[in-house]
């Protein structure tokens, strides 16, 4: 089956069947558009997808996101992490690096960390800046290695996938990735969508061959 840009894979897993949670945070929405995407691939390899996202920080600590985000996907719990079979981890750019709610999220995984419960599930991460230089590859470089210390198994896109080789936008093989310009209006190119797409379904394809007994 080959996704299409509407469709957007369902959120609700039977019970005990294998997810791949696609877990993002977005501030203008082309991180979000990344992340549907790739949970279309993902579908597209025949696995369930979860998307969630993670709330806000403030240096005001008496200020709370309320538990239910007014719009878009659902805030992330650890159960939601802890269950996956497989992750697809994305962030904007920010200072070539994780934005700060996602470094949040991570630094609150220390449970998991000490039990083990990651370790050897596939992984693989995405991004988006304003400009074509602004620190992708470092960002997702440094979105990693929370990843590794939690033994993950890390995946990228390989030059198989066409678009690698002929994008002038976004896309490479450390992930995904969106050139969203100095406004952030700039819409994603085919060839992003494509590495979106190539890099869900592979994910969705490790997890399976992964669960084989």
């Amino acid at each position: 089956m080959t996704p299409t840009a509407t469709s957007l894979p369902p959120d609700q897993p039977a019970d005990n069947e294998p997810y791949v949670l696609v877990l993002y945070h977005s501030r203008y929405g082309s991180v979000q558009q990344l992340a549907r995407l790739i949970a279309q691939g993902v579908a597209a390899s025949g696995v369930a997808t979860r998307i969630r996202t993670v709330p806000a920080v403030s240096a005001v600590t008496s200020v709370a996101e309320p538990a239910i985000p007014p719009q878009g996907e659902l805030y992330c719990s650890m159960d939601d992490l802890a269950g996956c079979a497989g992750l697809a981890l994305g962030s904007p750019t920010w200072f070539g690096n994780m934005t700060a709610p996602m470094k949040h999220f991570w630094d609150n995984t220390t449970s998991l960390w000490l039990a083990g419960t990651l370790q050897g599930k596939p992984a693989t991460v995405f991004t988006s800046s304003s400009s074509m230089h602004g620190g992708q590859e470092s960002t997702l470089l440094t979105m990693m290695v929370p990843l590794l210390h939690h033994g993950m198994l890390l995946m990228g896109v390989p030059y198989a996938v066409p678009e690698l080789a002929t994008t002038t936008s976004g896309g490479g093989p450390y992930g995904a990735s969106h050139v969203a310009g100095s406004r952030n209006d700039q819409p994603l190119h085919p060839d992003e969508r494509a590495v979106c797409l190539a890099q869900g379904q592979r994910l969705g394809e490790l997890v399976q061959q992964l669960r084989r007994p």
